[in-house]
């Protein structure tokens, strides 16, 4: 839940771009460089603050008074020791007038020729620690991109492909379940409804096969099998196995012939009633949850497809949020509608944590525009305004945010025929989108072209964007300077009437 925190902005006293390193004291028995001045006990200085990444070196040795990596967040949070890793080289023996320079050594203002003198002097001399070259490894390590792609990963609250990944647990009044039992075998995964379907049967063919055969054993019907005089109620029943059979002859009505109930006793009859009216209320209730197991439209959403990033760019002189859905089939969706969820966590003015706060997106619900005649793919458009929570973004703290846009459609499926199957047969889509998925300055390309007398989609070009000129800032800050822009400009033409009016007096 903290993920969905927003990031909080670079410190740029300890994190800067150009941090200082921590003074190394030059090593006892070092020349004197010019004017006689020894570097026994003076720290080797840093002439000019340099970029924070370091170029492959020109030689194997390392110079403690040179610029070198800074520490980055992992190295300062972590003060215990690592081992170095295994494309790391081994610190190689110092040579002499060996150095390392960064990439933009170059780069830098001139530097005296004495104070270069005065650092090759110095750098000749002064060994170099071993350690500095794992610390220069291990430093790398944690900057390198794979690294830092990893701490950015975060879970989803709705994947991709639209499940919601909520685990339910620590339920203490389960009894809720069985009281809907008809919507508890039909959420059942398809492994667990054929289990279930095939117990209910089987236990009640074993069951009514094991009263069959208690009441014969009981009337002594087994013990006289064979004999033409006795006058049995069960006939035909010499063991279990023989009133298993006869169970599931009477249950399904397949009626072999060799085994029956008879009318010499009212048990058999009323067991026999019994066993039918029980099978008929099995078969109802496990045929209708087969039934609409097989028929519910839950995959009819995946022929509904949704934009892989969202753009943000002008639309009418107005900030937009905007991303693509599409129907892959030629059924369209009956009274399809559309709506998003902010999904993000926030602290309040009492210190109250909200985790995974949703608040709603308008998509044009004021307007209708939510309602969608899904024929071609089309681009849903949110308007940042006054009333969006995405008011006061611009594309410098979209980098530091941290949120999730849940985007859900939903609809009727037109092969279901009329409105009756219309609450079962409603069908729900879903997508979201973090904020590393949105684009800021881009565009959707148009997909549609007219051929042969009749609209083409080119579902190749679904995904694709294209980078147009949008301001890096907020929908706030534009319409202050827009309103700004008015107030001088009615300002001046206050001020040109008055000078109009001035010159015709």
């Amino acid at each position: 839940m903290l993920a969905y925190l927003p990031r909080p902005p670079t410190d740029t006293s300890r994190y800067g771009t150009f941090p200082q390193k921590p003074d190394l004291p030059a090593a006892p028995g070092a020349l004197v460089g010019d004017g006689g001045q020894q570097a026994a006990t003076t720290p080797a200085k840093r002439s000019a603050p340099m970029p924070n990444y370091p170029s492959a070196p020109r030689h194997s040795g390392f110079v403690p008074g040179e610029p070198s990596l800074p520490p980055s967040r992992g190295s300062l949070s972590t003060q215990h020791h690592r081992g170095r890793p295994s494309w790391c080289p081994p610190p190689a023996p110092q040579e002499a007038g060996a150095r390392f320079y960064p990439l933009q050594a170059l780069s830098v203002a001139n530097i005296p020729n004495s104070s270069r003198a005065k650092t090759s002097a110095r750098s000749s001399t002064v060994p170099t620690p071993e350690g500095l070259q794992s610390r220069r490894c291990k430093l790398l390590e944690e900057d390198s991109p794979m690294v830092q792609a990893g701490k950015r990963q975060r879970q989803r609250y709705v994947t991709k492909v639209g499940k919601c990944q909520v685990n339910l647990g620590n339920i203490q009044d389960k009894k809720r379940f069985l009281s809907d039992i008809f919507t508890t075998i039909v959420d059942l995964k398809y492994r667990w409804f054929l289990f279930v379907f095939m117990m209910c049967y089987i236990i009640t063919w074993l069951v009514f096969g094991f009263i069959y055969f208690f009441d014969a054993w009981v009337r002594g019907d087994v013990g006289h099998q064979g004999d033409p005089e006795w006058q049995a109620c069960i006939e035909n029943v010499d063991g279990f196995v023989s009133a298993l059979l006869l169970s599931v002859e009477s249950q399904r009505t397949i009626g072999y012939g060799t085994r029956m109930v008879t009318a010499n006793c009212a048990e058999g009859v009323i067991l026999l009633m019994a066993q039918s009216i029980v099978g008929s209320m099995i078969d109802a209730m496990m045929v209708g949850c087969m039934f609409v197991k097989i028929s519910r439209p839950k995959k009819r959403a995946q022929t509904l497809i949704f934009s892989k990033n969202c753009v943000i760019s002008r639309r009418d002189e107005k900030l937009c949020l905007m991303f693509r859905v599409g129907d892959l089939r030629e059924s369209h969706m009956v009274d399809a509608k559309i709506r998003a969820k902010l999904i993000k966590s926030r602290q309040t003015a009492e210190g109250e944590f909200i985790p995974l706060e949703q608040s709603e997106l308008n998509l044009g619900y004021d307007t209708g525009e939510d309602r969608l005649f899904l024929v071609e793919p089309q681009i849903i458009c949110h308007v940042i305004n006054r009333r969006s929570p995405f008011w006061d973004l611009s594309a410098e703290s979209l980098r530091r945010e941290q949120f999730e846009i849940i985007i859900i459609l939903e609809g009727i499926v037109e092969a279901t025929g009329n409105r009756v199957l219309a609450a079962g047969m409603t069908c729900q889509a879903r997508t979201s989108y973090t904020e590393d998925e949105i684009l800021w300055g881009y565009r959707f390309e148009p997909c549609m072209s007219l051929e042969k007398g009749a609209f083409q989609v080119d579902y190749s070009r679904f995904e694709m964007t294209f980078e147009v000129q949008t301001p890096a800032a907020s929908a706030k800050e534009l319409q202050e300077l827009k309103e700004l822009e008015q107030q001088e400009h009615s300002t001046l033409s206050l001020y040109w009437d008055h000078l109009l009016q001035s010159c015709a007096l």
